[in-house]
């Protein structure tokens, strides 16, 4: 960017919201040295005592309560968009017209309408704007794509995913804006925008999704009818916040599930639930090739989390400890490819498996086919 800093912000200091607040603080010591200098200058949230809480954890200089201030500040040349989703067209592209840079969390919009007026105004920028997919960036899952786009494996044939997590599993758990909207913006686009887009990275765009009308096509179920009202306001899925005896209805789906056809025509299959008990983080696929299968599982069980990427084989590597762990912070510290072991009888081409709490790298040859801290410093606006 040419400039030897860069001042960073983020609207929303909610469960996201903070790990875009920590990873910001993290970038400069996983990145290479020629990073500009990263100035931590705002946190912004509509409920004063969360900016202020993450602006003082995470050392970053102010504390904020509207979004309009960070578009304001001249300091701020890069926000993280976290926030409710029918927020984020508003808030991203003012950001755009004030010349920032911008980093909006998933989905991009409620609507296709939305959507599209926020890339048409990216693109009538030369601004960095992006959405945080953050999956991508994953060791084992750029592997199985290299090995994909370099036809080792051959044509994909078929793309079987799944995305099951916990955070809704609760009745009791208190109702929130993740809960409200039409049918599609619940845990379909909540984490299946997720799983829909690691499809496209690893198979190509989507080229349709079957409707059935003998109610046997694509389902989306809500499980859970309604949630009690808080009393105060939470953070994340699981907050300990006070309840109202009343409950409003959830609006939305708690389980998706639905088959696609690619552009390239491989066939998708898809299942997305937020309310999978036992499962905090549950990502995995499959995908069969021509020449063989590649297969990638974030676990996310409450007994552990092991993502591995696997094949036959048997070599191991290691990588630094590292004290922070990359999906902690949404970034990555390293970005790898398939590589060939060099160990006696093992020449092949070989995928990686990826086990972040023992950092350990494994190739596998593929066959042959609260805390009281100090306020922070700056003089709000």
């Amino acid at each position: 960017m040419g400039n030897s800093s860069i001042g960073v912000a983020v609207i929303g200091a909610g469960m996201a919201g903070r790990a875009h607040v920590s990873g910001y603080r993290a970038a400069s010591t996983m990145f290479d040295s020629d990073l500009p200098d990263v100035r931590l200058v705002a946190v912004a949230d509509a409920h004063k005592p969360f900016a202020v809480d993450a602006a003082m954890r995470y050392g970053y200089e102010c504390a904020e309560t509207s979004w309009e201030s960070i578009v304001d500040a001249p300091d701020v040349d890069a926000v993280s968009v976290v926030v409710a989703n029918d927020l984020h067209r508003p808030i991203v592209e003012a950001l755009l017209a004030a010349g920032k840079h911008v980093l909006c969390e998933k989905p991009l919009a409620p609507t296709v309408a939305d959507a599209e007026a926020m890339v048409e105004a990216a693109e009538k920028s030369d601004l960095v704007a992006a959405v945080g997919f953050t999956f991508r960036r994953s060791p084992a899952i750029n592997a199985i794509r290299q090995q994909i786009a370099d036809g080792t494996l051959g044509k994909v044939m078929h793309f079987n995913g799944h995305y099951w997590c916990d955070y809704g599993f609760n009745k009791d758990a208190p109702m929130s804006w993740r809960y409200r909207g039409a049918k599609g913006s619940g845990a379909l686009s909540d984490i299946g925008s997720h799983l829909i887009d690691l499809g496209e990275f690893l198979s190509g765009p989507v080229e349709s999704v079957p409707v059935c009308r003998s109610r046997r096509g694509s389902v989306l179920s809500t499980l859970i009818p309604d949630r009690p009202i808080p009393l105060g306001t939470a953070v994340g899925h699981a907050a300990t916040v006070a309840l109202s005896e009343t409950r409003a209805p959830v609006e939305n789906e708690d389980v998706v599930t639905f088959t696609a056809t690619f552009k390239n025509g491989t066939v998708g299959t898809f299942s997305v639930s937020r309310v999978a008990y036992g499962l905090p983080n549950g990502l995995g696929f499959e995908v069969f090739c021509e020449g063989g299968p590649l297969r990638s599982t974030w676990p996310g069980q409450r007994s552990s989390a092991s993502p591995t990427a696997h094949r036959q084989g048997s070599c191991s590597r290691h990588l630094p400890s590292s004290s922070r762990s990359p999906a902690s912070t949404g970034f990555l510290p390293y970005q790898l490819s398939p590589t060939a072991c060099t160990t006696s009888g093992c020449s092949k081409p070989s995928l990686l498996q990826l086990t972040p709490t023992a950092r350990t790298l494994r190739c596998r040859s593929a066959p042959s086919a609260n805390q009281h801290l100090p306020q922070p410093e700056r003089n709000c606006r």
